[in-house]
C-alpha cells in the first residue's frame, strides 16, 4: 500500500476500481491523497447485483480504499460528500430469502454451489429470471438469494422520481441489464435486473441518493457488508474462512455499512481510522430508501461519488459520527431559530438563569446485533465522545433529539442538541459551525 511517504500525495484521486468485496488493509490502497484532496468515484450497486454473485465475497461490491496522507491509528477522517448522482436507468430490488444449500453458513459471504459444492463458484448468466445464473462448472443454477417480493424500477431523466414496471416492461430491461442498470467497467457482478422481478408495478417512488457504505478500511481482513455490529455478529463462529470472535469484531470494524439514509450530498460524517492511511472506500448507492431498510434492501444503484477529506488528529471514538443536513435532522434536534432564542433569553431573566449554554447538533453512531444492544452502543459512544454520563445522554436525546433506525436488524443513530463546548473539545466543532451556521 502507499506508506504516505515516498510516494507523492495528490491532490484528486479517481476511483475506477473494486474489491472483491472483501476488505483487507494488507491489500494495496490507492493514493495517497492530500489531506484535504478530493476522491472521485464511479460505484457499483451493492447488495443485490453481488449477492447473486456468489464469487464476490461480501455481499457488495465497493471500491477501492484511498490511502489519506497524514492519517495515522487512532485519528479520524472528515468526510465532506460533495456531490452524489445515479447513473443507472433502473434498478430492481424487493424482500429476499435464502434458499437452503446453497452457501456455507453465510449466504453473503460464502455462496456455493450445491451441486458440485464449490465455494465462491465462478458463474455466467443464461436468459433472464430468477434461474438466470449458471455455475461456470456444473451448468447449475446457484441461487444464494431469491427475490420473493420485488419490483423492476426506472427512473426518469433528471433523477427525481422512479415508477415500478409491469413484467413485460421488466423482462424487456433485463435482456440488456448492464446497460440499464450503468454497471461499472471493471464491476465483477451480475445486474439483478435479470431477475425481472414485477410485483408492484405502477407504484411511483422519490429518489433521495445515498451511501450505503461509506468509511475507512477495518484492522482486519473483512466481508464489506459485514464492516458494521449488526451483520459483522453473522462472522462470529462462522464456518467460513472470515470467521471472527466478538472481541476482534468491536477491536477491527469501523462501520461503515451503515445504510443511513442522512448520509447524502451536503452531509460531514467523521470516521474512525484503524490503519495507517485510513482507507477510505464507498458503494452501495441507494436511489432512495425509508428509515430501518425494513425489506432487508432497497434500490441500489450505480453512481458517481465526489468527497473531500479532511484528517482529525487524535480522534476519541471507534465509530462514526454524523453531521446531517438540517433537514435530515430530527425536528427536536435541529438548531434553535432566532426567535426562539429570544424567548428563551426571557425565560432566563426572568428566572435568575446567567447562561443559556450553545448547542449544536450532533449524531453518533451506534451499531449491534440488534436494535437495542445498538442503542446501547450508540448511547456509551456518545457519552464517551462528550465526557458525559450516559443518563445525561438519554436526557439530551430525549428532549433534544431522537433515536433513528437506520438499518434492521442494527444500525441507530443519537441525534441531539450537545453543548457546543464539548463538541469544541473534540475537535469537531468547526464541522457543526460549517454545517448549521452556528
Amino acid at each position: 500500500m502507499p506508506d504516505g511517504s515516498n510516494t507523492p500525495s495528490r491532490r484528486s484521486i479517481v476511483v475506477s476500481e473494486f474489491t472483491n468485496s472483501v476488505l483487507d488493509p494488507e491489500a494495496p490502497m490507492l493514493g495517497p491523497v492530500e489531506n484535504g484532496g478530493t476522491i472521485i468515484a464511479n460505484t457499483a450497486p451493492g447488495c443485490w447485483g453481488p449477492m447473486i454473485t456468489p464469487s464476490l465475497r461480501g455481499g457488495h461490491e465497493v471500491t477501492r480504499p484511498v490511502y489519506v496522507e497524514g492519517a495515522e491509528v487512532g485519528d479520524g477522517v472528515a468526510i465532506r460528500i460533495r456531490d452524489i448522482t445515479v447513473t443507472s436507468i433502473a434498478t430492481a430490488s424487493g424482500h429476499d430469502s435464502s434458499p437452503e444449500g446453497f452457501c456455507l453458513g453465510d449466504p453473503y459471504v460464502a455462496g456455493r454451489c450445491p451441486v458440485c459444492d464449490t465455494v465462491w463458484p465462478e458463474t455466467h448468466v443464461e436468459g433472464i429470471g430468477q434461474q438466470a445464473v449458471k455455475c461456470n462448472t456444473c451448468g447449475n443454477a446457484v441461487t444464494p438469494f431469491a427475490i420473493v417480493h420485488g419490483y423492476t424500477v426506472t427512473f426518469d431523466e433528471s433523477r427525481s422520481v422512479g415508477l415500478t414496471l409491469p413484467q413485460a416492461a421488466a423482462e424487456t430491461i433485463a435482456r440488456d441489464a448492464n446497460h440499464y442498470s450503468a454497471l461499472p467497467d471493471q464491476s465483477r457482478q451480475h445486474s439483478i435486473l435479470t431477475f425481472a422481478p414485477s410485483d408492484m408495478p405502477g407504484t411511483l417512488v422519490r429518489m433521495r441518493p445515498f451511501m450505503g457504505q461509506l468509511g475507512t478500511c477495518p484492522s482486519m481482513a473483512m466481508p464489506d457488508s459485514h464492516n458494521a455490529g449488526d451483520f459483522g455478529a453473522f462472522l462470529v463462529g462462522a464456518p467460513h474462512e472470515y470467521a471472527i470472535t466478538a472481541e476482534q469484531l468491536a477491536q477491527h470494524k469501523t462501520d461503515g455499512h451503515m445504510d443511513i439514509d442522512a448520509v447524502r450530498a451536503g452531509a460531514i460524517i467523521v470516521c474512525p481510522v484503524k490503519v495507517r492511511g485510513a482507507g477510505v472506500y464507498m458503494g452501495d448507492m441507494h436511489a432512495g430508501q425509508g428509515d430501518g431498510e425494513i425489506a432487508g434492501h432497497t434500490m441500489d444503484v450505480a453512481g458517481s461519488v465526489t468527497l473531500q477529506i479532511e484528517v482529525v488528529k487524535n480522534y476519541p471514538l471507534d465509530g462514526p459520527v454524523l453531521f446531517p443536513l438540517e433537514e435530515d435532522l430530527p425536528p427536536m434536534a435541529r438548531p434553535f431559530t432566532a426567535a426562539e432564542k429570544a424567548k428563551g433569553l426571557r425565560l432566563a431573566a426572568k428566572w435568575g438563569v446567567a447562561e443559556i449554554e450553545p448547542l449544536a447538533p450532533i449524531s453518533v453512531i451506534g451499531t449491534a446485533a440488534n436494535l437495542n444492544l445498538a442503542i446501547e452502543n450508540g448511547l456509551e459512544r456518545a457519552a464517551r465522545l462528550l465526557g458525559m454520563t450516559i443518563a445525561e445522554v438519554r436526557n439530551r436525546a430525549t428532549v433534544n433529539g431522537a433515536i433513528e433506525i437506520g438499518r434492521a436488524p442494527g444500525v441507530i443513530q443519537v441525534t441531539f442538541l450537545a453543548p457546543l463546548a464539548r463538541i469544541d473539545a473534540i475537535g469537531l466543532g468547526e464541522f457543526a459551525r460549517e454545517q448549521y451556521g452556528l
